[in-house]
Protein backbone atom coordinates (compact mmCIF):
# COMPACT_ATOMS: atom_id res chain seq x y z
CA UNK A 1 0.00 0.00 0.00
CA UNK A 2 0.95 3.44 -0.68
CA UNK A 3 0.57 6.12 2.15
CA UNK A 4 0.76 9.88 1.17
CA UNK A 5 1.72 11.57 4.10
CA UNK A 6 0.47 15.33 4.01
CA UNK A 7 0.16 16.91 7.56
CA UNK A 8 0.31 20.72 8.65
CA UNK A 9 2.33 21.61 11.50
CA UNK A 10 0.92 21.25 15.20
CA UNK A 11 1.18 24.37 16.19
CA UNK A 12 3.72 24.75 19.08
CA UNK A 13 5.09 21.28 19.33
CA UNK A 14 6.23 19.69 15.63
CA UNK A 15 6.78 21.08 12.29
CA UNK A 16 5.11 19.60 9.05
CA UNK A 17 7.94 17.50 8.18
CA UNK A 18 8.47 16.42 11.70
CA UNK A 19 4.83 15.37 12.11
CA UNK A 20 5.18 13.59 8.26
CA UNK A 21 8.22 11.38 9.38
CA UNK A 22 6.78 10.50 13.16
CA UNK A 23 3.44 9.51 11.35
CA UNK A 24 6.32 7.49 9.02
CA UNK A 25 8.10 5.97 11.77
CA UNK A 26 4.73 4.46 13.48
CA UNK A 27 3.30 3.46 9.93
CA UNK A 28 6.64 1.45 8.84
CA UNK A 29 6.96 -0.16 12.84
CA UNK A 30 3.78 -2.11 12.42
CA UNK A 31 4.84 -2.98 8.72
CA UNK A 32 7.72 -2.22 6.92
CA UNK A 33 6.13 -2.77 3.22
CA UNK A 34 4.10 0.37 3.39
CA UNK A 35 5.50 2.48 0.50
CA UNK A 36 5.36 6.27 2.73
CA UNK A 37 5.89 9.57 0.78
CA UNK A 38 6.36 12.44 3.36
CA UNK A 39 4.45 15.64 2.15
CA UNK A 40 4.54 18.19 4.49
CA UNK A 41 2.07 21.02 3.86
CA UNK A 42 1.71 24.44 5.00
CA UNK A 43 -1.76 26.54 4.34
CA UNK A 44 0.17 30.20 4.30
CA UNK A 45 1.03 29.66 8.44
CA UNK A 46 4.48 29.81 9.56
CA UNK A 47 6.92 27.57 7.77
CA UNK A 48 5.28 27.66 4.67
CA UNK A 49 7.84 29.12 2.94
CA UNK A 50 10.27 26.78 3.69
CA UNK A 51 8.26 23.88 2.44
CA UNK A 52 7.83 25.51 -0.71
CA UNK A 53 11.20 26.38 -1.53
CA UNK A 54 12.71 23.09 -0.54
CA UNK A 55 9.95 21.27 -2.61
CA UNK A 56 11.59 23.61 -5.75
CA UNK A 57 15.12 23.17 -4.84
CA UNK A 58 15.48 26.95 -4.33
CA UNK A 59 18.45 28.93 -3.25
CA UNK A 60 18.65 30.63 0.45
CA UNK A 61 19.33 34.43 0.37
CA UNK A 62 20.97 35.43 3.93
CA UNK A 63 20.47 39.65 4.84
CA UNK A 64 20.40 41.54 7.76
CA UNK A 65 17.48 43.01 8.45
CA UNK A 66 14.84 44.69 11.29
CA UNK A 67 12.95 42.32 13.26
CA UNK A 68 9.67 43.89 14.85
CA UNK A 69 11.40 46.61 16.59
CA UNK A 70 14.12 47.18 14.25
CA UNK A 71 16.68 45.23 15.93
CA UNK A 72 19.36 43.84 13.80
CA UNK A 73 18.52 39.93 12.85
CA UNK A 74 19.67 37.67 10.14
CA UNK A 75 17.08 36.91 8.51
CA UNK A 76 16.59 34.23 5.40
CA UNK A 77 14.28 34.54 1.75
CA UNK A 78 14.36 31.88 -1.48
CA UNK A 79 14.77 32.11 -4.95
CA UNK A 80 13.40 30.01 -7.10
CA UNK A 81 12.24 29.36 -10.67
CA UNK A 82 15.59 30.25 -12.10
CA UNK A 83 15.78 33.21 -9.39
CA UNK A 84 12.68 34.75 -10.72
CA UNK A 85 10.13 34.24 -8.04
CA UNK A 86 11.17 35.17 -4.57
CA UNK A 87 9.50 33.09 -1.50
CA UNK A 88 9.05 35.36 1.34
CA UNK A 89 8.42 33.91 5.02
CA UNK A 90 7.13 36.90 6.89
CA UNK A 91 7.62 35.22 9.95
CA UNK A 92 11.65 35.15 9.33
CA UNK A 93 11.91 38.74 9.91
CA UNK A 94 8.76 39.84 11.34
CA UNK A 95 7.59 37.00 13.10
CA UNK A 96 6.22 36.72 16.84
CA UNK A 97 8.61 34.00 17.45
CA UNK A 98 11.37 36.78 17.47
CA UNK A 99 10.19 38.49 20.33
CA UNK A 100 9.98 37.30 24.45
CA UNK A 101 6.57 37.15 25.67
CA UNK A 102 6.71 39.94 27.45
CA UNK A 103 8.23 42.32 24.61
CA UNK A 104 5.12 42.13 22.73
CA UNK A 105 3.52 45.00 21.96
CA UNK A 106 1.85 45.81 18.41
CA UNK A 107 0.99 49.32 18.57
CA UNK A 108 5.21 49.46 17.73
CA UNK A 109 6.18 46.39 16.24
CA UNK A 110 5.83 47.03 12.06
CA UNK A 111 6.92 44.80 9.40
CA UNK A 112 9.66 46.51 7.87
CA UNK A 113 11.46 43.66 8.06
CA UNK A 114 9.82 41.67 5.49
CA UNK A 115 10.02 44.75 3.55
CA UNK A 116 13.81 44.79 3.38
CA UNK A 117 13.96 41.26 2.05
CA UNK A 118 11.70 42.08 -0.63
CA UNK A 119 13.68 45.19 -1.44
CA UNK A 120 17.19 42.44 -1.73
CA UNK A 121 15.11 40.14 -3.46
CA UNK A 122 14.35 43.02 -6.38
CA UNK A 123 18.09 43.40 -6.23
CA UNK A 124 18.72 39.55 -7.13
CA UNK A 125 15.63 40.67 -9.98
CA UNK A 126 13.10 38.72 -8.92
CA UNK A 127 10.10 39.56 -10.52
CA UNK A 128 7.38 37.48 -8.64
CA UNK A 129 6.99 37.13 -4.91
CA UNK A 130 4.81 34.84 -2.90
CA UNK A 131 4.68 35.98 0.75
CA UNK A 132 4.15 33.76 3.15
CA UNK A 133 2.50 35.86 5.99
CA UNK A 134 1.63 33.60 9.32
CA UNK A 135 2.99 33.70 12.53
CA UNK A 136 3.86 38.03 12.40
CA UNK A 137 4.16 39.78 15.64
CA UNK A 138 2.54 42.77 13.88
CA UNK A 139 -0.88 44.73 13.32
CA UNK A 140 0.51 47.45 10.79
CA UNK A 141 -1.57 46.70 8.04
CA UNK A 142 1.42 46.43 5.98
CA UNK A 143 2.74 49.98 6.56
CA UNK A 144 6.09 48.87 7.56
CA UNK A 145 6.51 46.55 3.92
CA UNK A 146 5.66 49.74 2.18
CA UNK A 147 8.28 51.96 4.16
CA UNK A 148 10.74 49.50 3.37
CA UNK A 149 9.93 49.95 -0.33
CA UNK A 150 9.70 53.61 -0.59
CA UNK A 151 6.45 54.40 0.80
CA UNK A 152 6.19 57.58 3.26
CA UNK A 153 3.27 57.91 5.55
CA UNK A 154 2.61 61.55 6.55
CA UNK A 155 0.68 63.60 9.35
CA UNK A 156 -0.94 66.90 8.72
CA UNK A 157 2.45 68.86 9.32
CA UNK A 158 4.59 66.11 7.11
CA UNK A 159 5.74 64.34 9.38
CA UNK A 160 6.58 60.62 8.74
CA UNK A 161 4.50 58.14 10.68
CA UNK A 162 6.14 54.80 11.27
CA UNK A 163 4.36 53.05 14.35
CA UNK A 164 1.10 51.38 14.27
CA UNK A 165 -0.55 53.34 17.05
CA UNK A 166 0.67 56.84 15.85
CA UNK A 167 -1.82 56.00 12.11
CA UNK A 168 -4.65 57.50 13.79
CA UNK A 169 -2.91 60.96 12.70
CA UNK A 170 -2.64 59.70 8.87
CA UNK A 171 -3.31 62.58 6.90
CA UNK A 172 -1.91 61.49 3.44
CA UNK A 173 0.65 58.72 1.56
CA UNK A 174 3.14 59.64 -0.68
CA UNK A 175 3.82 57.24 -3.19
CA UNK A 176 6.00 59.31 -5.22
CA UNK A 177 9.61 56.87 -4.10
CA UNK A 178 7.90 53.84 -4.21
CA UNK A 179 10.61 51.45 -5.52
CA UNK A 180 9.86 51.74 -9.55
CA UNK A 181 11.04 48.12 -10.29
CA UNK A 182 7.45 46.97 -8.69
CA UNK A 183 5.67 48.06 -11.22
CA UNK A 184 6.59 44.78 -13.52
CA UNK A 185 6.43 42.40 -10.83
CA UNK A 186 3.72 40.17 -9.48
CA UNK A 187 2.84 40.12 -5.98
CA UNK A 188 0.96 37.18 -4.38
CA UNK A 189 -0.22 36.29 -0.49
CA UNK A 190 -1.03 33.26 0.88
CA UNK A 191 -3.77 33.27 3.56
CA UNK A 192 -4.94 30.71 6.12
CA UNK A 193 -7.73 32.92 7.37
CA UNK A 194 -10.57 34.82 5.88
CA UNK A 195 -10.72 37.75 8.29
CA UNK A 196 -11.34 41.36 7.10
CA UNK A 197 -9.55 43.94 8.78
CA UNK A 198 -11.39 45.75 10.67
CA UNK A 199 -13.97 45.40 13.26
CA UNK A 200 -15.53 42.72 15.58
CA UNK A 201 -13.56 39.81 13.32
CA UNK A 202 -10.90 41.81 11.88
CA UNK A 203 -7.35 41.83 12.14
CA UNK A 204 -6.64 43.79 15.48
CA UNK A 205 -9.65 42.34 17.39
CA UNK A 206 -8.90 38.91 16.64
CA UNK A 207 -4.98 38.83 16.58
CA UNK A 208 -4.11 41.68 18.20
CA UNK A 209 -4.55 40.26 21.92
CA UNK A 210 -2.42 37.08 20.14
CA UNK A 211 0.23 39.78 19.90
CA UNK A 212 -0.17 41.48 23.21
CA UNK A 213 -2.27 43.63 22.43
CA UNK A 214 -4.67 45.25 25.54
CA UNK A 215 -8.45 45.59 24.60
CA UNK A 216 -7.31 49.68 24.86
CA UNK A 217 -4.71 48.53 22.49
CA UNK A 218 -7.05 46.78 19.99
CA UNK A 219 -9.19 50.17 19.88
CA UNK A 220 -6.36 52.07 19.29
CA UNK A 221 -4.99 49.92 16.41
CA UNK A 222 -8.24 49.59 14.60
CA UNK A 223 -8.59 53.57 14.48
CA UNK A 224 -5.22 53.21 12.82
CA UNK A 225 -6.39 50.51 10.43
CA UNK A 226 -9.40 52.89 9.64
CA UNK A 227 -7.13 55.49 9.02
CA UNK A 228 -5.14 54.19 7.00
CA UNK A 229 -8.10 52.66 5.13
CA UNK A 230 -9.60 55.39 4.93
CA UNK A 231 -6.75 57.67 3.24
CA UNK A 232 -6.20 54.64 1.03
CA UNK A 233 -9.30 54.64 -0.37
CA UNK A 234 -9.24 58.22 -1.52
CA UNK A 235 -5.64 57.86 -2.95
CA UNK A 236 -6.37 54.67 -4.78
CA UNK A 237 -9.58 54.49 -4.95
CA UNK A 238 -9.53 50.80 -3.38
CA UNK A 239 -11.30 50.10 -0.30
CA UNK A 240 -8.82 48.13 1.72
CA UNK A 241 -11.88 47.16 4.28
CA UNK A 242 -14.07 45.01 2.36
CA UNK A 243 -11.15 42.86 0.59
CA UNK A 244 -11.74 38.66 1.90
CA UNK A 245 -8.70 38.20 3.60
CA UNK A 246 -7.64 41.56 4.42
CA UNK A 247 -7.17 41.19 8.12
CA UNK A 248 -4.62 38.37 7.76
CA UNK A 249 -1.08 39.27 9.25
CA UNK A 250 -2.55 42.21 10.80
CA UNK A 251 -3.93 43.56 7.80
CA UNK A 252 -0.19 42.82 5.88
CA UNK A 253 -2.73 41.68 2.82
CA UNK A 254 -4.74 44.53 3.10
CA UNK A 255 -2.22 46.93 2.78
CA UNK A 256 -0.19 45.27 -0.39
CA UNK A 257 -3.56 44.28 -2.27
CA UNK A 258 -4.21 48.20 -2.22
CA UNK A 259 -0.69 49.23 -2.90
CA UNK A 260 1.08 46.76 -5.03
CA UNK A 261 -1.96 44.87 -6.21
CA UNK A 262 -1.00 41.83 -4.56
CA UNK A 263 -3.39 39.10 -5.35
CA UNK A 264 -4.66 37.33 -1.84
CA UNK A 265 -5.13 33.63 -2.50
CA UNK A 266 -5.71 30.61 0.01
CA UNK A 267 -2.79 29.54 1.27
CA UNK A 268 -3.60 25.57 0.71
CA UNK A 269 -4.61 25.56 -2.86
CA UNK A 270 -1.29 27.97 -4.13
CA UNK A 271 0.55 25.72 -1.85
CA UNK A 272 -0.85 22.57 -3.81
CA UNK A 273 -0.93 24.01 -6.96
CA UNK A 274 3.05 25.23 -6.28
CA UNK A 275 3.77 22.07 -5.28
CA UNK A 276 2.29 19.65 -7.74
CA UNK A 277 0.47 17.76 -5.22
CA UNK A 278 -2.08 16.36 -7.39
CA UNK A 279 1.05 13.78 -8.95
CA UNK A 280 1.52 12.22 -5.35
CA UNK A 281 -2.05 12.26 -4.96
CA UNK A 282 -2.62 10.34 -8.12
CA UNK A 283 0.01 7.40 -7.03
CA UNK A 284 -1.48 6.93 -3.13
CA UNK A 285 -3.68 4.86 -1.93
CA UNK A 286 -4.17 6.47 1.29
CA UNK A 287 -4.03 9.73 2.51
CA UNK A 288 -2.80 10.71 6.33
CA UNK A 289 -2.91 14.68 6.73
CA UNK A 290 -3.82 16.55 10.02
CA UNK A 291 -2.84 19.40 12.04
CA UNK A 292 -2.78 20.56 16.01
CA UNK A 293 -7.24 20.90 16.07
CA UNK A 294 -9.01 19.62 13.76
CA UNK A 295 -13.16 21.01 13.56
CA UNK A 296 -15.90 22.60 11.54
CA UNK A 297 -13.29 25.95 10.79
CA UNK A 298 -11.22 23.32 9.13
CA UNK A 299 -13.11 23.56 6.39
CA UNK A 300 -12.64 27.30 5.92
CA UNK A 301 -9.44 27.07 3.47
CA UNK A 302 -7.16 25.04 6.91
CA UNK A 303 -4.32 22.57 5.16
CA UNK A 304 -6.13 19.13 6.19
CA UNK A 305 -8.98 20.31 3.94
CA UNK A 306 -7.38 21.24 1.28
CA UNK A 307 -5.24 17.85 1.16
CA UNK A 308 -8.56 15.98 1.50
CA UNK A 309 -10.44 18.29 -1.08
CA UNK A 310 -7.84 17.11 -3.40
CA UNK A 311 -7.80 13.66 -1.98
CA UNK A 312 -11.86 12.95 -2.71
CA UNK A 313 -11.98 14.46 -6.28
CA UNK A 314 -9.53 10.76 -6.89
CA UNK A 315 -12.30 9.09 -4.51
CA UNK A 316 -9.11 7.81 -2.06
CA UNK A 317 -9.59 7.70 1.34
CA UNK A 318 -8.69 10.21 4.37
CA UNK A 319 -7.46 9.67 7.87
CA UNK A 320 -7.04 12.96 9.55
CA UNK A 321 -5.26 13.32 12.91
CA UNK A 322 -5.14 15.95 15.38
CA UNK A 323 -4.93 16.89 19.06
CA UNK A 324 -8.32 17.88 19.65
CA UNK A 325 -10.87 16.57 17.15
CA UNK A 326 -15.25 16.83 17.55
CA UNK A 327 -16.11 15.01 20.44
CA UNK A 328 -19.54 14.08 19.05
CA UNK A 329 -18.55 13.73 14.90
CA UNK A 330 -19.34 16.52 12.50
CA UNK A 331 -21.00 15.46 9.06
CA UNK A 332 -19.61 18.48 6.91
CA UNK A 333 -16.06 17.01 8.10
CA UNK A 334 -17.36 13.51 7.19
CA UNK A 335 -17.60 14.24 3.91
CA UNK A 336 -13.88 14.53 3.66
CA UNK A 337 -12.20 12.85 6.47
CA UNK A 338 -13.34 8.76 6.34
CA UNK A 339 -12.22 8.84 10.04
CA UNK A 340 -10.47 11.56 12.38
CA UNK A 341 -8.24 10.10 15.18
CA UNK A 342 -7.06 12.33 18.22
CA UNK A 343 -3.95 11.60 19.16
CA UNK A 344 -3.96 12.49 22.83
CA UNK A 345 -3.19 8.93 25.53
CA UNK A 346 -5.69 9.85 27.86
CA UNK A 347 -6.77 12.80 29.43
CA UNK A 348 -3.40 15.46 29.40
CA UNK A 349 -3.37 19.61 30.08
CA UNK A 350 -2.49 21.23 27.28
CA UNK A 351 1.25 21.64 27.94
CA UNK A 352 1.55 17.87 28.36
CA UNK A 353 -0.44 16.95 25.73
CA UNK A 354 2.14 19.16 23.42
CA UNK A 355 5.25 17.82 24.79
CA UNK A 356 3.85 14.28 23.63
CA UNK A 357 2.89 15.37 19.87
CA UNK A 358 5.68 13.01 18.10
CA UNK A 359 5.29 9.66 20.36
CA UNK A 360 1.51 10.22 20.62
CA UNK A 361 1.65 10.73 16.09
CA UNK A 362 3.73 7.85 16.35
CA UNK A 363 1.48 5.31 18.61
CA UNK A 364 -1.21 5.99 16.54
CA UNK A 365 0.35 5.75 13.30
CA UNK A 366 0.96 2.30 14.44
CA UNK A 367 -1.67 1.48 15.35
CA UNK A 368 -3.51 2.80 11.95
CA UNK A 369 -0.60 0.46 10.80
CA UNK A 370 -1.69 -2.41 12.58
CA UNK A 371 -5.34 -1.82 11.33
CA UNK A 372 -4.57 -1.33 7.61
CA UNK A 373 -2.79 -4.79 7.92
CA UNK A 374 -6.42 -6.70 9.01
Amino acid sequence: MRVLIAPNAFKHSLNAMDVAVAIQEGLLASDPSFVCECFPIGDGGDGTGDLMIQKHNGTLISAEVDDPFGRKITATFGLVNEGETAIIEMANASGIHLVKPEELNPLLATSYGTGELMKLALDKGAKKFVLAIGGSATVDGGTGILRALGVRFLDAAGTELTEPETFTSLASIDVSRLDPRLSDCEVTILCDVENVLLGEEGSAAVFGPQKGATPEGVKKLDASLARFAEIALTQTGKDMTLVKHGGAAGGVAAGLYAFLDARLVNGIDFFLEFTNFEKSVAEADLVITGEGSIDEQTLHGKGPYGVAFQAKKKNLPVIGLAGKIPLNGNEKLDQYFDTLLAIGNGPADMATAISQTRENLVRTARQIGNMLKM
